[in-house]
């Protein structure tokens, strides 16, 4: 058996470090970087794209090894099989209550702000060939095809096909047994521990490389949709960053609050990630390095190894916020009355698409479609009024997911006990927590042992 090192920098090493070698700093210039060249040469803006399509894939090229080796080793650690069964239950009905108080709060705030009211569109001029890949691409999801796609062809391919699901599914399983054999399974879990060191070692290594995936990707952004398509609907698109902001610092900052820990100190901690997310308008660009920055703030390792992977397909609040916020936009914008029990209607629908399209690219503009083409109300053509502004929207979706899975995390690890409360205190407000040498702030494994 072998102890992973301490990986938080202390406050007196980060005094040392020049500014301009925190990766916060290195991304937040390269998103600055990006927009102005997008909005200066577009052409060129959207010339960079393979930029930040090539991070997001050097990412993903760890994702399914970490989560394996985290969620492998976390549950072997825990030494009672019951604690993975309570901890998955726990889980699981955070996800549920906190996903339909997202859907919830957009419906609640379509209603109030009604920022579709007066355009006046009539449905038959839109160009529904826009959005028809979006709707074939729902048509093929459903929830029973989404639950068996889950079991992998083969426990390779778990591994090797980009499921977070079935990597997710694979590993429990693997975890399990390798708690159930005991003594003589100790080597491979001391193996599996190795490996993880050099895992989390690659993906610092593959962090440095951010800050030029968020140049590319911003920059595509602006180059390719420009900064004056959000004028065109700026009402939806600012109703829809203050709702998550709302949501955000509100729901989850009371949650917070509750637990013993702050929202705001939790995404200053979570700064670079979360900046990450911004440029590159993906969520799971930051999934190993949340995975292990959870860990370093005192969350237990088989607790983080469940509940982050599951909460990046059943934990969706930014999604789920959209879904009945632009639902109702549609509606309100051509001219369509939709009552209480429609209403009603559309947000069980959302409960249940929602679940169908996790983990597809670009789920929550197919959720969409899945959704509005069970519910006949709302034309499935309206989506094609918001397809200009939906890259601006899917930045505040994932940052929205994204904070929502590292609260949720905390939250079950508390409810297991199995929360460091006072390192969690150490680490949110940047105090001394450990005497190891620090490498570097960024880092996958910032720490090395003392000599």
């Amino acid at each position: 058996m072998i102890a992973i090192p301490d990986r938080s920098p202390d406050a007196e090493t980060l005094r040392k470090v020049p500014f301009y070698r925190h990766l916060y700093v290195q991304v937040l210039v390269a998103i600055a970087l990006g927009v102005t060249l997008g909005a200066v040469w577009p052409e060129t803006g959207a010339a960079l794209k393979p930029l930040g399509d090539g991070f997001i894939k050097l990412v993903k090229m760890v994702i399914a090894p970490v989560i394996f080796l985290t969620v492998v080793t976390g549950i072997a650690g825990m030494r009672e099989l019951t604690a993975v069964g309570r901890v998955a239950g726990k889980a699981f009905a955070y996800f549920l209550f906190f996903s339909t108080l997202a859907l919830i709060v957009g419906l609640v705030v379509a209603n109030v702000v009604q920022p579709g009211a007066g355009m006046n569109v009539d449905p038959a001029t839109l160009d529904s060939k826009a959005i028809a890949d979006y709707a074939h691409k729902a048509e093929e999801t459903s929830l029973i095809a989404f639950l068996l796609d889950i079991i992998p062809t083969t426990i390779p391919s778990a591994l090797t096909d980009g499921s977070i699901l079935q990597t997710l599914f694979v590993a429990i399983l693997f975890g399990i047994s390798l708690s159930l054999v005991g003594k003589p399974a100790e080597p491979v879990f001391d193996f599996l521990e190795r490996v993880t060191l050099v895992v989390f070692r690659l993906v610092g290594i593959l962090m440095k490389a951010a800050p030029i995936g968020a140049f590319g990707a911003m920059a595509f952004t602006i180059g390719k949709y420009g900064i004056a398509s959000l004028a065109n609907l700026g009402a939806l698109v600012a109703t829809f960053y203050l709702t998550s902001l709302i949501f955000v610092l509100g729901i989850l900052g009371a949650v917070a609050w509750l637990h013993g820990f702050s929202i705001l100190k939790l995404i200053a901690y979570l700064k670079a990630e979360l900046l990450l997310v911004l440029g590159t308008s993906s969520s799971e660009a930051a999934l190993p390095s949340l995975i292990g920055k959870l860990e370093r703030a005192g969350c237990d390792k088989g607790v983080v190894g469940l509940v982050v992977p599951t909460g990046y397909s059943f934990n969706l609040d930014g999604t789920n916020i959209y879904m009945t916020l632009a639902a109702l936009f549609i509606a309100q914008a051509t001219g369509i009355d939709l009552s209480w029990g429609e209403q009603a209607a559309l947000l069980g629908v959302a409960m249940l698409s929602s679940k169908g399209a996790a983990g597809v690219t670009g789920a929550g503009f197919i959720t969409l479609a899945a959704t509005l083409s069970i519910v006949p109300s709302v034309p499935v053509a309206g989506m094609a009024l918001i397809l200009g502004v939906d890259r601006f929207m899917s930045e505040c979706r994932s940052l929205t997911n994204f904070t929502g899975n590292a609260v949720a995390a905390i939250v079950v690890a508390r409810w297991e006990g199995k929360l460091d409360r006072a390192r969690l205190d150490e680490v949110l407000n940047n105090r001394r927590v450990s005497d190891a040498e620090t490498i570097d702030e960024d880092d996958a494994l910032v720490t090395v042992p003392a000599a």
